[in-house]
């Protein structure tokens, strides 16, 4: 019954705006006007704050690769998988789900740190938008430049012909940002290869001991997968590789 209602309404309005009068169309016709400000010149605080909310939830993906510990531990498991010879196991969602919380458990004294000096005075009313922007800022900045090594800052702010900054928070985030992301993948490296080493080492031994037998036609990998297996799991290796990407954030 309220279809056919809706119905009725939508085809008299159609026909009123067709053939009917303009004043008794607009009669049943509804108004609506959509505005964002009002009528003052002044900019809409809740609309600049959506505004800035879209952005900030368009960016997500790249804060979080790119000045969190996200890509060093993604890169390492990454080499773990590798390493061991095994193509997709564990599969890619189990390897970014497994990052994706240890960098949330590592992460967390500074997401904490930005909600006491900057999201919850701004919510209180203490901090203006920009001056809460300024503060989140600070605890991300002292986390990266942590990890940050020096000649990789240097070749950006070089590059910027920047003067040398005289604390973390003069630095800004367009050069800490890309300093940080390859300071990470070179240590990612480095650890990828520290468990790349007793693996080949398996490879090599298992090659030479396949062509002293004879034996050209077999695929060392075959044999050399299960030995490679076995011996991570003898040495607990989840439990190291989580240990040693946990302590190279805490050394």
């Amino acid at each position: 019954m309220r279809t056919k209602l809706w119905l009725s309404v939508v085809l008299t309005a159609a026909l009123f705006a067709l053939f009917g009068d303009h004043q008794a169309s607009a009669a049943i016709l509804p108004n609506i006007d959509i505005s964002i400000g009002g009528e003052s010149e002044e900019p809409n605080t809740s609309a600049l704050s959506l505004l800035l909310l879209i952005t900030v939830l368009s960016l997500a993906p790249a804060i979080l690769v790119l000045m969190t510990s996200f890509t060093r531990i993604v890169v390492v498991l990454g080499f773990v998988r590798m390493s061991i010879g095994t193509q997709t196991t564990p599969p890619n969602q189990v390897i970014i789900g497994l990052a994706l919380f240890l960098t949330l458990f590592i992460m967390a004294p500074t997401p904490s740190e930005v909600n006491e000096t900057a999201l919850q005075p701004y919510l209180r009313g203490e901090l203006t938008q920009t001056e809460a922007l300024e503060a989140a800022a600070v605890p991300m900045k002292e986390f990266m430049a942590k990890h940050t090594r020096e000649k990789d800052l240097l070749l950006f702010m070089r590059y910027a012909k920047m003067e040398r900054p005289e604390s973390v928070e003069d630095i800004p985030i367009s050069v800490l940002v890309p300093a940080f992301a390859i300071s990470e993948l070179k240590t990612a490296f480095q650890m990828g290869f520290m468990i790349f080493v007793p693996f080949l080492i398996i490879d090599m031994i298992v090659a030479s001991t396949l062509m002293a037998m004879g034996m050209m036609m077999l695929p060392p990998m075959m044999i050399s997968l299960p030995f490679k297996i076995l011996l991570f799991v003898l040495v607990d290796g989840w439990y190291l590789v989580v240990k040693s990407a946990l302590l190279s954030f805490n050394p």
